[in-house]
């Protein structure tokens, strides 16, 4: 059995992302979230984010009409019923995860794959607060979910193979390049970018150089489209934070310990593009 139609947990903008990579390749989805108002915004941004696409001209009006029907906003879990797989795309706040979890099984049938988009907790975790950890997996998306060509695949330790091997030809039709990782705090990408970052936040405190020369070498010297101050900036420094948290809980290893600076800078309320106010001003 192929997945065709997908359900969809959060309609912010990891889930607004994934319903518009469904959506172009032709695959239904149902976008879910808490009120009207949450749901409309994530559809506002579909639209306007497809918008772009014709302007550019890479999408005709028509295509992107198609691709809006194949959206079905909602405010009612009982909608997820008939869908093949649940992708939850919630804050990452594990209580709240669970919580969600548990209502969306209560309604969808026994053989609905369940994944989870978070990009720090415990995919076995999770998984066997399901009564189906082997229907369970960890499915990665990158922000901007649309342009980045990555999903990272995290098999907990009761996936199946069956499941891992559906997700694995879901992820293949929206375009994705999947690769496979075990459950580990960070899985792999975030477990070598985020300490990275964390190591230039170091430096910069340590008044090695500055901000914009940190970024400047490291977008010049390794290739990197941004620097790993701007970088942190972007992701929010209070997310950096609590990942560096996980890692340094999770590996009981001092190596990941967050740099001092960061966490002074999180309690400064100081925390990157959304706060207006980071390593660099907004």
């Amino acid at each position: 059995m192929s997945i065709k139609t997908v359900g969809i947990i959060g309609a912010g903008t990891m889930g607004n992302g994934i319903a518009q990579a469904c959506a172009v390749v032709g695959i239904d989805s149902v976008m879910l979230d808490i009120n009207e108002a949450a749901v409309q915004k994530g559809v506002d941004m579909v639209s306007k984010s497809l918008d772009r696409l014709v302007k550019k001209e890479k999408m005709s009006a028509e295509q992107k009409t198609a691709a809006m029907a194949r959206i079905k906003p909602t405010t009612q879990m009982a909608d997820l019923k008939n869908v093949d797989i649940v992708i939850e795309a919630a804050t990452e706040n594990e209580g709240l995860k669970l919580k969600i979890l548990k209502e969306a099984e209560a309604v969808i049938a026994a053989d609905t794959i369940i994944a989870s988009n978070t990009s720090s907790i415990s995919i076995t975790q999770l998984a066997a607060a399901t009564g189906r950890a082997d229907k369970f997996i960890g499915m990665h998306f990158f922000n901007p979910v649309p342009m980045m060509a990555l999903v990272e695949l995290i098999r907990g330790l009761q996936t199946s193979d069956a499941t891992h091997a559906k997700v694995e030809a879901l992820a293949k039709a929206l375009g994705k390049t999947p690769i496979t990782v075990k459950n580990n705090p960070g899985f792999v990408v975030n477990r070598i970018l985020c300490p990275m970052i964390n190591e230039a936040i170091f430096v910069l405190a340590e008044g090695l150089a500055t901000a914009e020369e940190i970024d400047a070498g490291m977008k010049l010297g390794c290739n990197h489209p941004i620097g790993p101050l701007a970088l942190a900036d972007m992701i929010g420094l209070d997310t950096m934070l609590a990942v560096m948290k996980v890692f340094y809980e999770g590996f009981d290893d001092s190596k990941y310990r967050p740099a001092p600076l960061l966490k002074e800078m999180v309690a400064a309320g100081y925390l990157g593009r959304k706060s207006g106010r980071g390593f660099y001003q907004y």
